[in-house]
């Protein structure tokens, strides 16, 4: 069973040395020169494993002289470097190879793994708390908990054995899943090698087993339930695969229930929210926040 970081400097050490990787140490030959880039991403990881604001970040540096010797910091930084430098730090091309970079130290040289889960949650934009949204709903509608047209949604492939994310994807939701099964596959497939991807119905497709098994070279296992029930077994030759033999041959397939577990390790740590009000700035939010998971399984 995996476990998580719980120290602060043990993960404040380990994004240092993931940023030291892939980034340069200024952005500019004209910067000032009073951070580096990787010490400013690896004070981001610290936002996000205390769960906390720019603010909150810079008084908990202040307050921890241990966690500034850590990050190399002879100042504390101004609330507004660390917000800044995200803008640069977590677009989606940075993000990327800093994810790939983290996937990459956990596994060391094991560059394929046996099983992935693939699924998708949604994150609240925004901390309302129950009794506002209660308040707000005129108090008709006591079992709901939630008052959303559009949510930050994260896709995510977990390693079946360490829960480690291997392939990471952002979005808005709600929305269906169907469509997304190739993008997330492929983003999977750029940073480690699967055997067999492990999904829920809600990928169910026959073009979605063709690209994976044909096209890509990965076994495919989803569930067939997409569409009206009947008796007749479904006409593409998987699906009909899936409906015959996935519950009797398929007994692998019961280990799709670790990304629920993955995503439930991922809420309880780093929390089930994020601040951001934009898209760009919720996609950054959440790179962020699968970026610090990875690190903390290190």
């Amino acid at each position: 069973m995996s476990t998580l970081t719980k120290s602060p400097l043990r993960v404040a050490r380990e994004a240092l040395a993931v940023a030291s990787r892939r980034l340069r140490c200024y952005a500019h030959k004209f910067s000032p020169k009073k951070f580096t880039q990787p010490q400013l991403f690896a004070c981001l990881v610290v936002k996000a494993f205390l769960k906390t604001d720019y603010r909150g970040l810079v008084t908990h540096l202040a307050d921890h002289s241990e966690l500034r010797g850590a990050l190399g910091l002879k100042t504390v930084p101004h609330f507004t470097t660390p917000q800044k430098a995200s803008r640069r730090l977590l677009r989606q091309r940075v993000a990327k190879r800093l994810f790939r970079t983290t996937v990459r130290r956990v596994l060391q040289r094991q560059r394929r793994r046996k099983r992935a889960a693939l699924d998708s949650t949604g994150l609240d934009c925004g901390h309302a708390s129950r009794h506002y949204i209660r308040r707000r709903n005129g108090f008709t509608k006591q079992w709901q908990r939630v008052s959303y047209s559009k949510y930050a949604k994260l896709e995510a492939a977990f390693d079946c054995d360490s829960h480690l994310m291997v392939g990471v994807l952002t979005g808005r939701g709600p929305r269906p899943d169907t469509d997304r099964f190739v993008p997330l596959l492929d983003a999977t497939l750029a940073n480690v090698g699967v055997d067999a991807a492990l999904a829920d119905a809600g990928y169910d497709s026959e073009p979605n087993h063709r690209y994976a098994r044909e096209r890509r070279g990965v076994r495919s296992f989803i569930p067939a339930t997409a569409g009206r029930p009947t008796a007749k077994l479904p006409s593409g030759r998987y699906r009909r695969r899936m409906k015959q033999r996935l519950n009797k041959e398929y007994g692998s397939y019961g280990q799709r229930a670790q990304a629920e577990c993955g995503f439930s390790m991922f809420k309880r740590r780093l929390g089930s929210t994020v601040n951001g009000r934009t898209y760009q700035s919720q996609s950054r939010d959440l790179w962020l926040m699968a970026i610090t998971y990875n690190i903390m399984l290190r």
